[in-house]
């Protein structure tokens, strides 16, 4: 499916508005540039330009000028916008005065203290780890605390903390008691509200994690979400 055009995106998720409305660590880092960069080229939206930056960033860090050159769409006058935010970044950036925890994969959830210590609860227990534009950890919560082997959760409890944050996305986790890793009908159609859900409020579900004793099973790897 081609990515949307700045105009057929609904005001408050354009990236500038977002800013505004939900602040700017919101932001994922494409929409970051994109706030930065306005507006695109013939035949180039500013969405598409600015995922081909981030995917850049992420693959060498800062790029050079002459590689923003090379991508399409980009000429020498937004290269140069970028290039003086990124020295600016340089110069005045500070350091967070305690080490973030930014989420790459599922085994980075288990950085988080609540995260790791499900994994010898003999409850079930579902959380909800919220997340920054960056992918950085805002904080983690006790959704529900169930029975042995069961525990009800609506998208409602699960994204009113969320909004609160002004997360850009979340990722839910819980346990299986029972060691078992695969996960259950309930657990695939809860799976499903909540991503449904967050496509309504505009915050991501990016996975649901289940933890076992002898590991994590990911319901994104396994396709359902």
């Amino acid at each position: 499916m081609p990515a949307k055009k700045m105009m057929e995106i609904d005001p408050r998720d354009r990236p500038r508005e977002k800013i505004g409305l939900k602040g700017v660590s919101s932001l994922m880092d494409h929409e970051l540039i994109a706030a930065i960069l306005g507006k695109g080229t013939r035949g180039h939206d500013v969405l598409s330009i600015s995922r081909k930056v981030a995917e850049m960033m992420k693959a060498h860090e800062i790029p050079a000028y002459d590689e923003l050159l090379a991508i399409d769409g980009i000429g020498p006058s937004k290269a140069s916008v970028l290039m003086a935010c990124f020295e600016l970044a340089r110069r005045y950036g500070i350091q967070p005065l305690t080490d973030s925890v930014r989420i790459t994969g599922p085994e980075d959830l288990l950085r988080i203290p609540e995260v790791k210590g499900l994994r010898l609860k003999s409850q079930e227990y579902f959380l909800c780890t919220t997340l920054n534009g960056a992918s950085e950890v805002i904080t983690t919560r006790t959704i529900t605390m169930g029975l042995v082997n069961h525990s009800l959760v609506h998208p409602r409890e699960v994204y009113a903390d969320a909004i609160t944050d002004r997360a850009a996305a979340i990722i839910c986790v819980h346990n299986h008691p029972s060691g078992n890793p695969s996960p259950s009908n309930e657990d695939i159609k809860v799976t499903k509200q909540l991503g449904n859900a967050g496509e309504i409020l505009g915050i991501s579900l990016l996975d649901h994690i289940i933890i076992t004793k002898s590991g994590l099973t990911s319901l994104k790897s396994l396709g359902y979400l």
